[in-house]
């Protein structure tokens, strides 16, 4: 159940090693237009900022991975749809190459089908 001060945003958990670089950028991304969504960055090492938990998995409608790796784990995890934009570590926070690998993989077709990351549930 979302929270009264959500709003109607698709919640989008963003997943990558850290939670501090990838994730961190692509949960801004889709936090601004024109996806307009509900984000929360973590990661799934032992070293993350902020690690994966369960509540965070139920909190989210969907979870975008940066790499095959932490979609392979998160889908051990959760049957929710798991999306992975196969961006390697190699970028800088909010890095325009960063931004514009992510902008890519999002208008990918695979996920242009799906409706859920476009608009608020």
């Amino acid at each position: 159940m979302k929270g009264k001060n959500e709003g109607n945003f698709r919640r989008v958990l963003c997943v990558c090693s850290a939670g501090i670089l990838r994730s961190a950028t692509i949960a801004w991304v889709l936090s601004n237009e024109p996806y307009r969504c509900n984000t929360r960055a973590v990661g799934l090492g032992d070293y993350a900022l902020i690690r994966v938990t369960p509540q965070l998995l139920q909190w989210a409608d969907e979870i975008v991975c940066a790499d095959k790796e932490q979609h392979d784990a998160i889908t051990r995890m959760t049957d929710k749809p798991v999306h992975c934009l196969h961006i390697p570590d190699q970028y800088d926070f909010r890095s325009p190459e960063l931004v514009s690998a992510i902008e890519k993989a999002l208008n990918r077709p695979r996920l242009e089908a799906n409706d859920a990351m476009r608009t608020p549930a």
